[in-house]
């Protein structure tokens, strides 16, 4: 079988599995969000902190409920990382560096997972499990609680409550993230992932010279570091390493993994907002985006040009044998669509054009489908910014789900739009100003210049992915990525949450014969469009200055 075919069968499968899953798992999502019954476990959970399960928050507390509890969590991370050559199961690895440690605090906790270190040079197994898999978890629960928030935004009237965080995380770590994940870590598991506590083995190779072989609990982590699109790898290869995906069924159910929450979100918006068929819409224009980003990828990674590339059947520099063109083309779509990060393949090997499309990808905001939650809630944040276009263009107060879109809405869309992007140009101007950090560029010219436009692109966007072509373990790009990746992460939940605060306290619009249908093929265009313009007008030059000058080069 050509590895063409190979590739459109794989593509077909995940549609068809997405598309099974779409309205069970909405719906599923939309129940354990809306029900006011508490399991008994969740009860007793909200006891032990001093939670009233059946209290409603305002939009500040909530943001506050959400602020607190990362803080927490990065300050038990760390001290947890620095402290761990005293713990269990350390396996005598050395205590990392502060710049280290909080530029690794900070990734996991806001769900972006950059490592710049060996996972299994780096970090024992108790480290692993209690802190970065814990916060794989909760990091994740927390984007899919923001955009409910939001949805309670829509949905809500009169009112500045739009939930508990508290009870939104119990709920979406017990009842939705830990069962997936123990189910889909058994498949792992059966299917040649590793999962156990042990140390180094000393092996002899056929050169005869001996190896270190790891072990750990490595299933636990890959299940939750793909279906809560995190992407920390247990070892440094990420997703490519056999003992994290070790065939191509593998790889095909960790992309389905890190896509499949992402994709049914957009069903429990629909269901919660009581019209299915703006679901419909939203999904479409995901769809839209992540057929476009694979199928060009593919292409541009599939070129023959040059007695290399013609020899191996396409771009196979830095790409796994068993997992080919295709296969590693749709992971790096789909990883860098969302804001996983996990990767199968080395995207710095990448042709200039494939390459410039991962960076392009994480540049749309990773909302298609982005992450979980979170591209939803940027998604929902863009489709105002469409309605508002749409007003504009025929002279009337725009309306999105019944909910007059007036300054104070618009201004909040527009410093969410805007954060992000001023991150990631400061960020990266910076870098090329710095003698000293320039240096630790390994390519010089676009391509160097793209490595570091991909860095604080994947920091900022809570990615997690890199290039890899610079040296980013020093003291300023540690500390300047943690920064990037908290800014990115926090300041965007703070826009989200104050809109939804503003469309809460709002009377519902009833529709008239002038308001914008947002569930039709005409919305679904306009909301591309409107896509594509704010990120094309925000990056070009950048993108200009790297992969696309290295393209036409």
């Amino acid at each position: 079988m050509s590895s063409t075919l190979a590739g459109w069968l794989q593509a077909l499968a995940l549609v068809g599995a997405l598309a099974l899953c779409y309205r069970p798992l909405g719906d599923y999502i939309a129940k354990l969000l809306t029900t006011a019954k508490h399991l008994r476990v969740e009860r007793g959970l909200y006891k032990l902190v001093g939670v009233d399960g059946d209290a409603d928050q305002r939009w500040p507390v909530y943001l506050r409920s959400v602020l607190a509890f990362s803080a927490l969590s990065i300050l038990f991370l760390y001290g947890l990382i620095r402290l761990q050559t005293h713990l269990l199961l350390s396996l005598g690895m050395p205590e990392m560096a502060p710049h280290q440690a909080w530029n690794t605090a900070v990734s996991f906790t806001t769900n972006t997972n950059w490592q710049s270190y060996s996972g299994e040079a780096a970090l024992g197994h108790l480290v692993q499990m209690a802190g970065l898999a814990v916060q794989n978890f909760v990091s994740a629960a927390v984007g899919i609680a923001i955009v409910a928030a939001l949805i309670r935004g829509f949905t809500r009237n009169r009112t500045d409550r739009v939930g508990n965080f508290w009870v939104d995380l119990t709920r979406i770590v017990l009842r939705l993230l830990l069962p997936l994940s123990i189910v889909f870590a058994l498949v792992l598991v059966a299917n040649g992932v590793i999962q156990n506590f042990h140390g180094f083995h000393e092996l002899s190779t056929l050169a005869g010279d001996t190896q270190s072989i790891p072990g750990g609990p490595v299933a636990s982590q890959e299940v939750i570091k793909e279906l809560g699109t995190n992407g920390g790898g247990f070892f440094n290869a990420n997703s490519a390493h056999p003992f994290e995906n070790p065939t191509g069924f593998t790889n095909w159910l960790e992309i389905f993994l890190l896509l499949v929450i992402s994709f049914a979100l957009p069903r429990t918006f629909g269901r919660m907002v009581g019209d299915n068929r703006q679901g419909y819409a939203i999904v479409a224009v995901m769809a839209i985006f992540w057929v476009a980003s694979a199928a060009l990828i593919t292409f541009f990674e599939a070129q023959h040009s040059g007695t290399a590339l013609q020899a191996a059947g396409g771009a196979m520099e830095g790409k796994e044998q068993r997992f080919g063109v295709a296969a590693s083309s749709l992971f790096a779509a789909s990883t860098t669509l969302t804001s996983t990060g996990a990767v199968d393949s080395f995207h710095d090997s990448f042709s200039a054009f494939g390459g410039g499309l991962t960076i392009f990808n994480m540049m749309l905001g990773e909302i298609a489908p982005g992450g979980t939650g979170s591209g939803l809630y940027g998604m929902l944040i863009l489709a105002i910014v469409a309605v508002f276009v749409a007003g504009l263009m025929v002279g009337r107060t725009p309306e999105y789900l019944g909910k007059k879109l007036g300054g104070r809405e618009m201004k909040f869309a527009s410093l969410y739009i805007l954060t992000t992007p001023t991150i990631v140009l400061i960020g990266t101007g910076v870098a090329m100003a710095l003698p000293g950090e320039r240096a630790g560029m390994l390519n010089s010219g676009p391509h160097g210049f793209s490595e570091v436009l991909y860095a604080f692109t994947s920091a900022a966007n809570n990615n997690g992915s890199a290039f890899a072509g610079i040296t980013v373990n020093t003291p300023w790009y540690d500390t300047a990525l943690g920064l990037a990746m908290a800014f990115g992460r926090f300041l965007p939940m703070v826009f989200v949450l104050a809109l939804a605060g503003s469309l809460a306290q709002q009377q519902p619009v009833p529709a008239s014969a002038g308001t914008l249908p947002t569930h039709k093929p005409l919305f679904v265009g306009l909301l591309s469009g409107v896509v594509l313009i704010v990120v094309g007008l925000t990056y070009f030059p950048a993108l200009a200055l790297g992969p696309i000058a290295e393209g036409l080069h």
